[in-house]
């Protein structure tokens, strides 16, 4: 899966839907959550960093995690002296990052990432006690939303009340959903959530 994104890293801010997609997203997040300088927040699939940077001039700082080189690359190369985004190649599936967020966010990652509730028990573990998560996704569709085709797809999009049992069984809270976006094509329209929970 990550050859695919590192193939298409150099492309991947081209067009409108995926930066659509990630001022939807933060604008969820922010009318919701007061973010504030004193934070640390985990970019989870940060890609090129396209929600990173937006959340960014409102917190303490920003690591954006992805398993793509080529997109940190990317997301690196838009880090300056006024603003910057840490960017970490790693798999926290694979081993702890050692570090207590004060929130973790993620846009359009989750449906790549085949055993969901080994994530979620990641993020709590991640999460400074009374931290949040605000993870954006799509609602369930019928595989057609990925137009290159399905390969790394292990979700076509969720079931909300599915999400809230897993959630609440690793210990979340105030489990909540609001719909942030709806890409519509010829082929159908696909809502796009935004998952908080609380620690």
């Amino acid at each position: 899966m990550s050859e695919r994104f590192n193939n298409a890293a150099a492309g991947w801010d081209k067009g409108d839907m995926r930066q659509n997609i990630a001022d939807a997203v933060f604008q969820t997040i922010a009318n919701r959550i007061a973010l504030n300088p004193s934070m640390k927040i985990m970019d989870f699939g940060a890609g090129t960093g396209l929600l990173s940077f937006k959340i960014a001039p409102m917190v303490g700082s920003v690591v954006g995690v992805d398993l793509s080189e080529k997109m940190l690359e990317q997301l690196e190369a838009k880090n300056s002296d006024e603003l910057s985004v840490e960017a970490l190649y790693h798999d926290i599936l694979a081993s702890s990052l050692g570090r207590e967020f004060n929130g973790i966010v993620s846009s359009m990652a989750l449906h790549h990432v085949a055993d969901t509730a080994h994530l979620f028990r990641e993020f709590y573990a991640h999460l400074k006690k009374g931290g949040f998560i605000a993870i954006a996704d799509l609602e369930e569709e019928d595989g057609s939303f990925h137009t290159h085709g399905n390969e790394g797809v292990h979700h076509f999009g969720f079931n909300r009340e599915a999400l809230r049992k897993l959630l609440e069984n690793i210990g979340f809270t105030s489990v909540r959903f609001h719909e942030a976006y709806r890409v519509v094509r010829e082929s159908g329209t696909y809502p796009i959530f935004v998952l908080m929970a609380n620690k």
